[in-house]
């Protein structure tokens, strides 16, 4: 079993301009994500003959009003021709808008069954447009606890129900593991319910969110966990190096092939 193992270029060699971070993955072996396209060069990212796995497919909007629906549509067909442009197959969505610091621009404390309706329905019209592209929307999990307060339909049990009732090829979830272990743990028996939906999983150790090793979680165990449930796609490193220094993130690099080896 070979995972596709990927590098968020937005958390490592921050010392580095974003291209020179790019093409330092690259040249590791591994393939890179990116966060927010609209302020990034297509075409300077192909040159860098990197494969690109993931890419925020949005770039405003929620899930559950009827403005917000809208506006999620909107940005998210506008994110696609980038996607394509780069070859990035998944587009990455959250409940809602996400701000300075991760803290959501409309923080939702109740979640409703009105709420939990719009959101299938709006995901629905996200699957379509997705089929249309032919590209694949994820869904991804975050933790309300630490980094996120405030986001609706945050726990990867929310995105699952969510993906699993809209059943379509096109929405699946990005199921972040180290959110997971803050706000849910139990992470192999997730990976087993989840399996059949995943269309890419991220990764970070807890607690500082940073690579595998530096934290509680036995990630070798996790990735033969991954295995066993017949998961061969996209495993990123959706971390900070414990050492920020280019010398540190390369052992960073390192340590999270190491555990994802299977």
């Amino acid at each position: 079993m070979a995972f596709t193992l990927a590098i968020c270029s937005e958390m490592v060699y921050t010392e580095l301009p974003h291209l020179e971070r790019v093409e330092r993955i690259h040249a590791a072996g591994f393939a890179a994500e990116i966060w927010d396209w609209t302020q990034k060069d297509a075409a300077a990212l192909v040159a860098t003959g990197a494969q690109f796995t993931s890419m925020t497919g949005y770039v405003a909007g929620d899930l559950v009003t009827s403005g917000g629906a809208d506006e999620l549509l909107r940005t998210a067909e506008q994110s696609i021709p980038f996607a394509q442009a780069i070859r990035c197959p998944s587009l990455n969505l959250h409940g809602t808008g996400l701000g300075d610091g991760g803290i959501p621009v409309r923080p939702v404390e109740v979640v409703t069954g009105d709420m939990w309706l719009a959101a299938e329905r709006t995901l629905s019209r996200i699957a379509e447009l997705g089929e249309t592209h032919g590209v694949t929307f994820v869904l991804e999990n975050l933790n309300t606890e630490v980094d996120h307060p405030g986001t609706p339909f945050a726990k990867a049990a929310d995105t699952l129900a969510l993906v699993a009732a809209v059943g379509s090829p096109h929405l699946k979830m990005n199921l972040d593991l180290y959110h997971a272990q803050i706000g849910e743990g139990n992470l192999v028996e997730l990976i087993r319910r989840a399996a059949p939906h995943i269309g890419e999983v991220q990764v970070a150790d807890v607690p500082g969110r940073c690579e595998p090793g530096t934290g509680e979680v036995r990630w070798s165990f996790v990735a033969q966990a991954l295995a066993d449930a017949g998961y061969d796609g996209v495993v990123a490193m959706e971390a900070f190096a414990i050492d920020p220094s280019v010398v540190g993130c390369d052992r960073a690099l390192e340590a999270f092939r190491e555990a994802f080896t299977v």
